[in-house]
């Protein structure tokens, strides 16, 4: 059960709503406060730049914590009792985000997200120490097993609790270590994390379809859009090895390492899962599930020619970058010669205000990671030549001038 309760989450849900429709005009300013004043809540919210601020600031108030604690209580601590603490700290973050939540009932604040996300960390970090620790441990693969087998369960629970979506692609990154300890076989690997990732598709789906109008079909729509990706790149034998980029443009395929049958069977399902992620997606109206068979659609494209073993060329982005052009031109002129531009609940208008604010803040990260992609370095200026070169010239003028 979510740590909010159901009736904080709705209220929050129309409270985004209420902001969406006054944003697209179809409330009035009268309208809206009313509307707003009816779906008061007791929960503390912030901007989504102060969010990310005090997340990491809470990150390093953690960390130089548990430093602190162990400089000068215990300056040479044995491992058991290191991974002892590292499981006191574990315990006293989680109910420090608990706390937080249920005391100063913050929401998606930053601080109780960041205190979630330490306690992953440092029982990871336990749990590693501990079976290491004096030479008697078990095997490095039980080990490594235990970790990842751990922080998923934990990153699964925290999303649950706290609803954060990335605490859910967490325990998806958890569940991709598993496989390698129980088999060497790279095919197997593979069908296991795509068998994970489809459990939890086929559990989400059933799910969903019992919270279709409230909150929490809005989580689910995230989640099942993370395991579609999820699924889709198990079994893309060219999006799941280390040498990613050189063997996307050199053309080569992966089937040295794998069987022809389940090479060609795992070809076959690129293809495959495209389509029936959209169908999905369009069936319900569900953006995030579209998007990602979009997504994928594409990544089919584009790994198709090293699957089949053909070179690739360097004009095979610009025809990509047509076909998608001609194909999303195609859509909207399609959509907007609908009745009212509409066809079938779809629309080519402009995104709401809460996917446009996410536009700007994605736009805004963008400009502060890579500025030289917006703004280019001006070059420098070229040195300042005089006409030198002749050696004519009167009242004594050198051939600089």
């Amino acid at each position: 059960m979510s740590v909010y309760g159901a009736a904080a989450e709705e209220t929050m849900r129309a409270r985004r709503f209420l902001k969406d429709w006054a944003g697209e005009g179809f409330l009035n300013e009268a309208q809206y406060q009313r509307l707003e004043q009816e779906t008061v809540s007791g929960l503390r919210t912030t901007n989504i730049f102060l969010r990310i601020v005090l997340f990491f600031f809470t990150l390093v108030i953690v960390g130089s914590a548990a430093g602190l604690f162990f400089a000068p209580f215990l300056l040479r601590p044995s491992q058991q009792a290191t991974a002892l603490l590292f499981v006191v700290f574990a315990a006293v973050c989680y109910a420090g985000a608990e706390g937080v939540v249920s005391q100063a009932r913050l929401y998606r604040f930053g601080i109780e997200e960041a205190f979630a996300v330490s306690s992953v960390g440092f029982l990871c970090a336990g749990i590693g120490v501990a079976l290491l620790s004096n030479g008697n441990s078990p095997k490095p693969e039980a080990t490594g097993f235990l970790i990842s087998a751990a922080g998923a369960i934990l990153s699964l629970w925290i999303w649950h609790r706290f609803g954060l979506p990335y605490a859910f692609l967490g325990a998806m990154i958890f569940v991709i270590f598993l496989p390698a300890y129980w088999t060497s076989s790279h095919s197997a690997q593979h069908v296991i994390v795509a068998a994970f990732y489809a459990v939890g598709l086929a559990a989400v789906a059933a799910a969903r379809s019992s919270h279709r109008f409230d909150y929490l079909d809005d989580a689910y729509s995230l989640v099942e859009a993370l395991l579609w990706l999820g699924v889709y790149l198990a079994i893309n034998l060219q999006l799941s090895s280390l040498d990613l980029l050189p063997r996307l443009w050199s053309g080569t395929a992966a089937s040295a390492e794998f069987s022809r049958p389940f090479f060609w069977i795992t070809w076959v399902l690129t293809w495959c899962l495209p389509p029936i992620a959209l169908t999905r997606g369009v069936r319900r109206k569900d953006r995030f599930v579209i998007a990602v068979g979009a997504v994928i659609a594409v990544l089919t494209l584009v790994t198709n020619k090293p699957y089949l073993g053909w070179p690739r060329h360097t004009w095979d982005p610009m025809l990509l970058g047509i076909v998608l052009s001609a194909v999303a031109l195609f859509i909207r002129r399609w959509l907007a010669r609908g009745p009212g531009g509409v066809r079938h609940g779809f629309t080519a208008e402009r995104n709401s205000g809460r996917f446009k604010q996410w536009m700007d803040a994605g736009a805004t990260v963008i400009g502060l990671a890579a500025p030289q992609a917006i703004a280019p370095t001006p070059q420098p200026a070229s040195p300042d030549h005089g006409f030198g070169g002749g050696d004519s010239g009167g009242g004594g003028a050198s051939s600089d001038y």
